[in-house]
């Protein structure tokens, strides 16, 4: 895209200084006397300059008003007087014509160059000592056509030329008005003007008013004409898809609609290839020419709300790819304004190289770096100088080279398809997607940088983007990605929780750190639970892992832990309780009580149904077969004490049965 044009400004006063000065040295002097000095010049030329634009003639016609002043004084002996006098006006001017009522005044041409003309004014009299002569001067400032971004352009739909005062040195006074047409949309720079005003016969005029300094004044005036715009549809092939492109152009500006829809026939596809990703837009992009009304930088905006790119009737090949690009890099693919200029910039240079295209890359030079500022302070466009918009431009796509050559192209593809996506960094290692729901930032757009690519770009981050209060951010966001790597890999095959990825993803990392010393607390409990689960032979469920990684929340995790390590040791303990593994209780005992039980089997039920993740069935289970161990020995003695007693009872049964059948057969019969 092109800068704003200063015009003839650079060299203006000091050729209308050397006019001034010309013009009291050829003045005719009769009498023999002296000239007066030059800061009181002898003989003055003060001015009213109306520039009447004529846009159907492609030309501005300007009239000046010219009141020459000799302020010499006669003597008795001498009378002084001049015949001629010099004038300074605009490069290009022609169609000279000077009249005065009742003489017959003359205009030539002494000398021109590309920064002015040189006028010889002929008065047709002399000018006698304290006299004052008007003269009215005429001439045309015609559009010379050629290149689109010539100083002078005058046509229907686009007007731009500079305006100057014009006077002799060191005298104040003279004026300046401009007149357009009604309907133009006029933008004054530099001057200043007043206005608009609107004149009897309709026109817009902005005044000057008396000018103390003259010589140094310059207005900067263009404007357009809103009216229908001739449609064109341009068509490109990106990948499988077809763009396609309405482009609008002025009637009367058929080489912009030819040189713009070239480029765009050209380099769209190879934008597209180079950022990897398909064609953005819905329906058609218009594009349209326009008359660009910013503080500096690219005569191009693109409004991705409306689809709608302007750009600029002096756009250069650059500056058409550049806006080009911004059918990819806007506000919905990346957030920041830096981000979307810088690789808009970037893209736009790469595809001129392969194009076989010469443009100009913004350039970091020694001025603008004196103006230097971090990226994250470039404002909306218009809302900066234009000096600190070109910085803007050509820092921004400095940091692009940069941050390119680290990346390489495929890298910085991979980026453009996961913010196209609306995938941030920090995604979970399963492949399921978490969608951040809007475009990168300059922190989410770092963090995805770096996790994409596997490199470091904190310090590009630190030299172009962040401002002051920014770099305490990076600091603790260095801390907590390093916490996060270390948790990464402690978990092994466990994914985070999300809200510690949301929270890095936020850079809200207070919140980080905090969850993630939280998550390494329950990475601790699975360790010691991973040791007590293999001593007691038993697999983990999948619970503990389930709740670390799902939507409870790590206070929910913590307490399964807890409970899993409260029933292992409820299992542990039973198994502790076999008797047969202690051998501190009598065998026979033992034997007698387990008659009937299986402690064994209960056990082994706790164990599967810890490892399903039952932990309310394990410890029930464990407890079962803990008791059962617990009172083997007392069960087998009671039962042996009951047995006893039941043996004794059938003896003295048996007894008394054999007594009472030994008395029937002896026939003993007891004494009454």
């Amino acid at each position: 895209m092109t800068r704003r044009r200063d015009g003839w400004g650079a060299e203006r006063t000091t050729a209308l200084a050397i006019a001034g000065s010309l013009a009291l040295a050829l003045g005719s002097l009769a009498g023999g006397g002296a000239p007066a000095s030059a800061a009181t010049p002898a003989l003055t030329l003060v001015t009213a300059a109306t520039y009447d634009v004529v846009p159907a003639a492609h030309k501005v016609h300007v009239t000046v008003l010219v009141t020459a002043t000799n302020h010499m004084t006669n003597t008795i002996t001498k009378s002084y007087y001049f015949q001629t006098a010099y004038l300074s006006v605009l490069p290009g001017t022609k169609g000279f014509r000077l009249t005065s009522p009742g003489i017959h005044p003359s205009v030539s041409v002494s000398a021109h160059n590309a920064t002015d003309t040189l006028l010889k004014l002929g008065f047709g009299t002399r000018l006698g000592a304290g006299k004052s002569l008007a003269l009215t001067l005429v001439f045309d400032l015609p559009d010379p056509g050629g290149a689109p971004d010539r100083p002078v352009r005058i046509s229907p739909s686009i007007v731009s030329f500079s305006a100057w005062a014009f006077a002799t040195a060191a005298t104040p006074g003279s004026s300046v008005t401009v007149r357009f047409p009604a309907g133009y949309n006029v933008t004054v720079g530099r001057g200043p003007l007043a206005g608009p005003s609107t004149d009897s016969a309709g026109r817009q005029v902005w005044t000057s008013g008396a000018l103390a300094s003259p010589l140094t004044f310059i207005a900067d005036l263009s404007a357009d004409l809103p009216g229908d715009y001739q449609h064109t549809t341009i068509t490109a092939t990106i990948g499988s898809a077809t763009a396609e492109v309405d482009l609008r152009s002025w009637s009367d500006d058929p080489a912009w609609r030819d040189r713009v829809g070239g480029l765009l026939r050209q380099g769209l596809p190879v934008l597209g290839a180079d950022i990897g990703l398909a064609w953005p837009i819905d329906g058609q992009l218009a594009v349209q020419e326009a008359l660009v009304r910013n503080t500096g930088g690219y005569a191009g905006l693109f409004d991705p709300q409306t689809q709608e790119v302007q750009i600029s009737y002096t756009a250069s090949s650059g500056v058409v790819l550049h806006e080009a690009a911004h059918a990819w890099f806007n506000g919905r693919l990346v957030a920041d304004r830096w981000a979307a200029e810088a690789f808009a910039s970037y893209y736009a240079s790469l595809a001129a190289t392969q194009l076989k295209l010469k443009i100009t890359n913004p350039t970091l030079t020694n001025g603008l770096r004196a103006v230097a500022f971090p990226l994250n302070a470039w404002g909306p466009v218009g809302s900066d100088s234009a000096t600190a918009e070109s910085y803007g431009y050509a820092a921004s796509f400095a940091f692009a080279q940069a941050v390119a050559q680290r990346a390489g192209q495929a890298g910085l593809q991979a980026v453009w398809a996961k913010a196209a996506a609306g995938d941030g960094a920090y995604q979970p290692p399963n492949g399921a997607s978490e969608p951040t729901g809007q475009p990168p930032d300059w922190r989410s757009l770092l963090d995805l940088f770096e996790d994409t690519t596997g490199q470091s770009y904190d310090d590009l981050w630190r030299t172009w983007i962040a401002r002051p209060e920014d770099l305490a951010l990076l600091d603790e966001r260095a801390t907590a990605r390093a916490a996060y790597a270390k948790l990464v890999s402690d978990a092994g095959s466990w994914s985070l929780p999300r809200s510690i990825r949301d929270a890095m993803r936020a850079w809200q990392f207070d919140t980080a750190m905090a969850q993630i010393a939280a998550a390494e607390q329950v990475l601790a409990q699975r360790s010691t639970l991973q040791g007590a689960a293999a001593a007691a032979g038993i697999s983990l469920p999948p619970t503990l892992e389930q709740a670390f990684e799902g939507a409870g929340g790590l206070d929910a995790a913590a307490a399964e832990a807890s409970a899993e390590q409260a029933t292992l040791q409820a299992i542990s303990d039973s198994a502790a309780s076999d008797p047969g593994r202690s051998g501190s209780q009598a065998p026979i005992l033992v034997a007698v009580g387990m008659v009937g039980v299986d402690p064994a089997g209960e056990l082994a039920a706790s164990k599967a149904a810890f490892a399903q993740g039952n932990l309310a069935a394990a410890i029930t289970q464990a407890s079962a077969a803990a008791g059962d161990w617990a009172g083997a020995a007392d069960r087998g003695r009671g039962r042996l004490i009951s047995l006893g007693l039941a043996a004794l009872a059938v003896i003295l049964v048996w007894r008394m049965t054999m007594l009472h059948r030994w008395r029937r057969r002896s026939g003993w019969t007891p004494i009454e």
